[in-house]
């Protein structure tokens, strides 16, 4: 009877398929046996109970989903339970995202609680136990692709990503950072800005020496997405009054960097942020094809500014894409912005 119930449900010639068990958070080992001979996985509660009690398992189990299939014997489903081989789930965070969009990928792949996640994010306090001074963490969100069970904590969540920033930013990297006279939060805040100008991984380096000789000038970086950043409530389109916003981070006002990072960025724009190319360039317009046309001077520029975006729209109505805070694309008949 004992070598029966320690058997597999079914035999492994079966091809039982695989389950999605999930333990709840506070369940007892008793409550566990009785979910799985429920699913069919286990053949006796009473022997499964029995193979835990040898090993004085009871709350010693770890929550979470599982994947199960009635061909494992019950004391290789035990081995799981208790070593807590949860299900992982592939989440990819893109290059770019604020908290509140990274949130929003969290939670709809059910990872952890969107709404703690935010709190903990511009929770000043939690966020100095990061080793971050700053408001939030904002900028120190390394995007990337993780493997995370569903239900994790927040706060391991937060801890993950920032972590991993931590290995991108190399001792070199520091260095260099104190070589061009910028804290780690200056370069983060200036590689965020770039990492939102342009998707163009060869433009970045090029995008970041306007910024620095703007900085350098002390002239205003003048950056749209900044001033996108400190509204409330953007609907995909920049007007000229927004430009005038009292916001800090309103780059038309204020000269400098913004207070903080706009976005989480990449490898390639905090690389671009530590390693300009040397150029006398102070402005760059876009060409309506994803890339950016650069100039040293205001004439250069402005005949930039007649060719790529005002001559075209002469010609009759085109159509004229915007990016929206979360990346979607919305379109509008007319001129410029």
């Amino acid at each position: 009877m004992i070598r029966w119930a320690e058997a597999p449900a079914f035999s492994e010639s079966d091809h039982p398929p695989q389950k999605i068990v999930v333990i709840p958070e506070g369940a007892t080992f008793q409550q566990a046996a009785a979910l799985l001979e429920r699913e069919q996985l286990i053949r006796s509660r009473s022997v499964f109970l029995l193979l835990g009690k040898a090993q004085e398992v009871d709350r010693k189990i770890h929550p979470g989903e599982y994947e199960l299939n009635a061909g494992m014997p019950p004391a290789e489903i035990l081995a799981q339970l208790l070593a807590g081989r949860v299900v992982l789930h592939s989440i990819t965070i893109p290059e770019g995202y604020t908290i509140n969009q990274i949130a929003d990928v969290l939670g709809e792949h059910h990872i952890t609680n969107r709404a703690e996640f935010v709190r903990l994010t511009s929770d000043k306090s939690f966020v100095a136990t990061l080793g971050i001074s700053a408001d939030t963490a904002e900028g120190y969100l390394y995007p990337n692709t993780y493997r995370f069970a569903r239900s994790t904590a927040a706060k391991d969540v937060i801890k993950t990503m920032v972590e991993q920033l931590r290995q991108v930013m190399t001792q070199e990297w520091q260095a260099r950072a104190k070589d061009i006279h910028l804290t780690v939060h200056e370069v983060l805040t200036l590689a965020s800005v770039i990492e939102k100008e342009t998707g163009v991984g060869d433009e970045r380096p090029h995008i970041s020496s306007v910024f620095h000789n703007r900085l350098k000038k002390q002239i205003p970086l003048q950056s749209d997405p900044t001033v996108i950043y400190g509204l409330s409530n953007f609907d995909g389109n920049l007007r000229k009054k927004d430009l005038t916003h009292p916001s800090p981070y309103n780059t038309y006002r204020w000269a400098g960097l913004p207070p903080g990072p706009i976005a989480n960025p990449g490898a390639q724009s905090i690389r671009a942020a530590l390693y300009p190319v040397p150029s006398t360039n102070l402005y760059f317009v876009s060409k309506n094809d994803g890339t950016h046309q650069f100039s040293a001077t205001l004439v250069e520029h402005n005949k930039a500014v007649e060719k790529y975006q005002k001559r075209p729209f002469r010609r009759g109505n085109h159509s004229q894409t915007f990016m929206t805070p979360d990346g979607r694309q919305t379109h509008q008949k007319g001129g410029v912005s």
